[in-house]
């Protein structure tokens, strides 16, 4: 998983995510299709004594949960890659401009 982006107007709903067990439900019942699957997948391969892996793991797959209830998140996401191309194209024309 990759580090997402902070948004800082914060989602308008927080499903409860304290602990593995209601990570594994909001996966379940909020997270994006496979999200639950994978997350299994990537704590089974995780070595449990190395716990910077297992809190980047569940703060990946918290943040993926968040973002389904951030507005800005949730447009970001149904951008087109076509649109997104396109913004990366003029912000890097921009700057090789300067």
């Amino acid at each position: 998983m990759t580090a997402q982006p902070d948004h800082h107007d914060g989602p308008a709903f927080n499903p409860p995510m304290g602990t593995l067990a209601e990570l594994r439900a909001a996966l379940s019942t909020w997270g994006f299709p496979g999200d639950r699957q994978q997350f299994e997948t990537e704590l089974d391969a995780a070595d449990l004594d190395d716990l910077s892996k297992v809190r980047e793991i569940t703060q990946a797959y918290r943040h993926r949960v968040l973002l389904r209830f951030d507005p800005q998140g949730s447009a970001a996401l149904a951008r087109s890659t076509t649109d997104v191309t396109a913004e990366l194209r003029r912000k890097l024309d921009e700057a090789t401009a300067r």
